[in-house]
């Protein structure tokens, strides 16, 4: 069982930025490949970022394309997603996710492990 704790969240006024951190407790934490997804009260969860294991290689979701980068220490067994002109629509719950799987995904439901998440508030 994989254990992923997320931190780093917080309130930041817009055009700031924030850098979030999940660890995971699993020593083959390389093996997977790791996403960040969102939520935002009344919406529906959406995928931000997603980061492979070999390579590795990177994809995000079009509203973050050049502002956010997601990144990841495999010694530390740790995710990074650092966010950068950050707008209020950016406003959710951030969690990170794990899938015992080499290949990227989108998906939510090809994520086998999830965090509890972190706030992220942007004020305009």
């Amino acid at each position: 069982q994989v254990q992923l704790v997320e931190s780093g969240g917080g309130l930041v006024q817009a055009g700031g930025s924030l850098r979030l951190s999940c660890v995971a407790s699993e020593r083959t934490f390389s093996i997977y490949t790791m996403g960040w997804f969102r939520q935002a009260p009344g919406k529906e969860r959406e995928f931000v970022a997603a980061i492979t294991w070999s390579s590795p290689s990177t994809d995000y979701t079009d509203s973050v394309k050049g502002r956010f980068t997601i990144s990841r220490d495999n010694a530390k067994n740790t995710v990074y997603l650092q966010m950068n002109s950050l707008k209020p629509e950016d406003t959710a719950v951030y969690c990170c996710a794990a899938a015992r799987r080499a290949r990227m995904t989108k998906n939510p439901y090809d994520y086998d492990y999830w965090g509890q998440g972190t706030q992220v508030t942007v004020s305009s």
